[in-house]
């Protein structure tokens, strides 16, 4: 690396207030040790990354100076601004480096190629640097400039925090240690079919919760109350009801309303007595104590899914329930496949207690489906 230039996928699509102020820089932490590491190698680092959904038009509310900010902050030394994306700044700027130093491109989004995968965009990107590193996996699914385009111009590899993503994700699906249980919740079955298909084979048992518990209901001859549910997904639950490995547990009692409102009126009932013009918004009292037994006696978990409306207090319990289970399991291998759930967990303070949280939320729920991620078939040590 001494005397390259890298250019450094990372993913700082960080949520920023109306002030224009970063409310969760845990993206841009992640990034360091990444660019810390080339740095102590004698790399000139230019990062790059997207941020929102500008269209391919410069907006300035989509600016990366915040982010360029706080990465100068937390390395303790300036990120210089590398303009751009394209155009003659960035390889001003990229040229004029000196080892250890580090710049940042502006939003790559800017440029209506970056979506296309454009092989102009993409060749532009190449020519900054004589090495490309992917620790962007939150982007890994999608077959972007900066993403497939560049990795096809330069020697292309995994960063630390793609590889640990790749590890963990990985070591979930296929763990020895036993049992190993998945949580899967959300919506819709359609929504996770393939993840719960892709995993179910792999696991000793299924834990199911969110809005989608109703295909199951259905595919058991119960009620499901008015939550919408197609026959694909009835049928969906049905195959996965009549496999005999997994196990798969639903909970007892649920918690319903019959408007979808953060001050509904809710009541609890118990799974084989929904009303039919209730909706299923959370987990249960029984089912949250079912399920946190469950995954006390699991040896892995993969937890991907809220067991209800968590964004509303009254429909939180179960996944907040879940959450502390999982989170107090210390003799497990646990990891967040990313998305809401990810969202949950650093919400309530518990990153530090799951051994893998990621960063991902298409690209982890893809991972998890089987999909193959252009990212990182892009790369090198895809192996």
């Amino acid at each position: 690396m001494r005397g390259k230039r890298v250019l450094v996928r990372v993913d700082f699509n960080v949520p920023v207030n109306e002030a224009g102020e970063i409310t969760d820089d845990s993206r841009i932490r992640l990034s360091l040790p990444t660019i810390n590491y080339l740095r102590e190698q004698g790399a000139a680092v230019i990062a790059c990354s997207h941020f929102g959904r500008p269209g391919g038009k410069v907006v300035d509310k989509e600016r990366l100076t915040p982010m360029r900010r706080r990465l100068g902050e937390l390395l303790g030394a300036e990120v210089l601004d590398a303009g751009g994306p394209a155009g003659p700044q960035p390889a001003r700027v990229a040229t004029a480096m000196k080892a250890g130093q580090v710049a940042l491109l502006e939003n790559l989004r800017f440029d209506p190629g970056e979506e296309k995968n454009d092989d102009v965009f993409a060749a532009s990107l190449a020519s900054l640097a004589d090495i490309y590193v992917d620790d962007a996996f939150a982007a890994a699914h999608r077959a972007h400039a900066s993403v497939v385009g560049v990795a096809n111009r330069l020697p292309a590899v995994a960063g630390l925090l793609m590889a640990r993503e790749i590890e963990m994700l990985s070591a979930a699906l296929n763990a020895s240690a036993r049992p190993a249980i998945a949580i899967v919740g959300g919506a819709k079955v359609a929504d996770k079919i393939q993840v719960l298909t892709h995993i179910a084979p792999r696991m000793d048992a299924l834990l199911i919760g969110g809005g989608m518990v109703a295909a199951f209901f259905k595919a058991k001859g119960m009620g499901s109350g008015k939550t919408d549910v197609t026959p694909a997904e009835v049928e969906a639950a049905e195959r996965l009801l009549a496999a005999s490995k997994p196990a798969v547990l639903l909970p007892a009692d649920v918690l319903v309303a019959t408007v979808f409102s953060a001050d509904a009126k809710a009541q609890t009932v118990a799974a084989s007595a929904v009303p039919a013009d209730a909706l299923i918004l959370d987990i249960g009292p029984q089912a949250r104590k079912a399920y946190a037994a469950e995954i006390a006696r699991s040896r892995a978990v993969i937890w991907n899914g809220p067991m209800g409306v968590f964004e509303w207090p009254q429909f939180a319990e179960g996944t907040k329930a879940v959450a502390q289970a999982v989170a107090a399991n210390r003799a497990a291998t646990t990891v967040v496949g990313g998305g809401s759930t990810a969202e949950v967990v650093e919400r309530m303070g518990l990153r530090d207690r799951f051994t893998h949280v990621s960063t991902g939320g298409g690209a982890s729920l893809e991972f998890l489906e089987g999909k193959v991620l252009p990212g990182v078939a892009a790369l090198l040590d895809r192996s």
